[in-house]
């Protein structure tokens, strides 16, 4: 099915030289109201010296800001000037499926020359965006943010509104990146441990110490800076679009609020933002009110959006979002007179992730590797209660988890909603977790689940391939459920990569190792070894996608449908 797995990046032609000069591809309109005209199109842009051909939307890019009002109903024409299919996706939007804009599964695709008529009433307020589900044209331009007004007027207070809008750009053809992380997985990871730093191990920790340390990576054919598949030596990291070389600035005056909506429309990058000197203080998280927080920093995945207020002091600060593999970093500024600038920090040092961040049994002996063991007692914090009202903490691997293409099971696993994540631990700063986002009004539903789905992501780092269950999308059955009941969902990483994973049509309840809600998401971002669980109720009928929003994780394989029923 085109635009689902590997088939449709295959059948892209990534970031395609212009034939054209460049021309000057304006920022992104505001457009509000409930009737839009969307025309998708190629067009030359140079973002980094080199003419590229983008993916625009009615010839911006990004791709023109919607605002909608929540209890609206929307008409949406999208016509299509590409000469290959095209499809927009309304990521986190609750509507039909024939509305959801996967190509295969909610409809076939916009064809070349034709006008498709996106029509449903808007359930619902907040931030989040949209973007293309059809091959590679998402990182290349196509995505914009997306605005709901709350029915009832908005509660928020600011006095300043800005998107921040977070992507990545490479100027190589994406069907060229995906091949040669095929031939050669890590060939992008640029921070591949060296031996200046085996000899700084040696005199920190003795010889021993440092080459058992190197032995065991090898012995598990492991890296341990391996935190990002693509990197800084083939993307360029973009804010609102602009390159650090011609930042992003949204202009302020001293003691205003500042409303960030903060969206992650990268295709393959993790991001740590932070604003140095200043304090942001969460009030949404996918669109939804959460409990207002405060924080330094905060790491977010492919899909995620989080809103902040931010109320700063100097003329001018910086808005600083490091790669998790600190290979690069997008940025921009917030100031109080066109032109001013702020120092730009340099990424932090890259950190080494751990045996902590495995938590538990590698499982190599069906390729011929050693285990290394660390465990977490998950019994030591459940109550005593009846099997559904705590999440299952005993590990069921599927059948379909060995072989060829799984090379790593995390047999005790950890849950760690607390933990910041790698590269983020004790760095000085007060970074946010996923334990600190609960949501502004309580649980939205109380029932309790009817039964228990476990899903584990999988996949073989050498041989780049990504799964669920050990199943690529086209080995895969779909994941049934029933309309109106509430169904526990558990997800184990079996791998050492981050997944957001993004569940379409439905909500994600998360939830602690306790059974205590926390906030509602529609992407969940998964670290390594971790194992979390979240409460669904599917309303609407139809087939959903459900993947990583990882670009080339969701296009080798780590993609399932579900299909709900009366």
């Amino acid at each position: 099915m085109q635009g689902l797995a590997a088939a449709s990046l295959l059948l892209s032609t990534g970031a395609r030289q212009a034939d054209a000069a460049p021309t000057s591809v304006p920022a992104p309109a505001v457009l509000r109201g409930t009737e839009f005209d969307l025309v998708v199109e190629e067009q030359a842009i140079n973002l980094t010296g080199a003419t590229r051909m983008a993916t625009t939307i009615n010839g911006t890019f990004p791709a023109p800001t919607l605002v909608w009002r929540e209890g609206d109903t929307v008409t949406i024409r999208v016509t299509n000037r590409l000469r290959e299919d095209t499809s927009i996706h309304w990521h986190g939007i609750i509507l039909p499926f024939e509305m959801d804009g996967v190509p295969g599964l909610s409809f076939q695709g916009i064809a070349p020359g034709t006008t498709f008529t996106y029509q449903f009433t808007v359930q619902q307020s907040g931030t989040y965006w949209y973007h293309s589900h059809s091959g590679d044209q998402k990182v290349t331009g196509m995505y914009g943010a997306l605005i709901i007004e709350p029915r009832d007027g908005e509660h928020i207070q600011a006095d300043r509104d800005y998107v921040v809008q977070l992507s990545d750009w490479s100027d190589t053809s994406m069907l060229k990146v995906f091949r040669t992380l095929k031939q050669q997985s890590d060939v992008y990871n640029t921070r591949k441990p060296t031996f200046a730093e085996f000899l700084r191990d040696v005199r920190a920790t003795g010889l021993e110490a440092a080459v058992a340390e190197r032995a065991m990576w090898q012995q598990m054919r492991m890296n341990p800076t391996d935190l990002a598949d693509v990197s800084g030596a083939v993307l360029q990291f973009l804010l609102n679009g602009n390159t650090p070389a011609q930042p992003w600035t949204g202009l302020f005056t001293p003691g205003e609020r500042v409303r960030l909506r903060f969206i992650n429309a990268a295709g393959n990058s993790l991001y740590d933002v932070r604003i140095p000197g200043v304090t942001m203080t969460l009030v949404q998280a996918d669109g939804i009110d959460v409990q207002p927080v405060s924080f330094e920093e905060f790491r977010f995945g492919p899909g995620e959006t989080y809103d902040v207020i931010v109320e700063p002091t100097h003329d001018v600060c910086t808005i600083f979002a490091q790669s998790i593999d600190r290979s690069g970093y997008a940025c921009g500024f917030l100031a109080t007179t066109a032109g001013l600038r702020a120092a730009v920090p340099e990424p932090d040092p890259v950190q080494w992730l751990q045996m902590g961040d495995m938590m538990g049994t590698m499982d190599h002996g069906a390729h011929g590797g050693q285990s290394a063991s660390a465990a977490v007692d998950h019994s030591a914090h459940l109550a005593p209660a009846s099997p559904l009202a705590v999440p299952s903490a005993q590990v069921r691997h599927a059948s379909n988890e060995f072989g060829p293409g799984v090379d790593m099971r995390v047999d005790m696993p950890r849950t760690s909603l607390d933990d910041p994540g790698v590269g983020l631990r004790n760095n000085g700063r007060r970074v946010l977790t996923p334990l600190d986002v609960r949501s502004l009004r309580g649980p939205f539903e109380t029932r309790a689940p009817e039964r228990e789905i476990e899903l584990h992501l999988t996949g073989n780092m050498e041989r780049y391939t990504w799964s669920i269950d050990g199943l690529a999308f086209g080995d895969s059955s779909p994941v049934h459920m029933r309309a109106g009941e509430r169904v526990r969902v558990i997800l184990h990483n079996d791998t050492m990569m981050s997944h957001p994973m993004h569940l379409h049509g439905m909500w994600s309840d998360l939830e602690t190792p306790q059974g205590e809600f926390l906030t509602r998401r529609h992407t969940v971002l998964i670290h390594p070894a971790q194992r979390i669980s979240f409460l669904t109720t599917p309303n609407d009928l139809g087939r959903w996608a459900w993947h990583c929003h990882i670009m080339f994780h969701m296009d080798a394989g780590m993609f399932r449908e579900v299909v709900v029923t009366a």
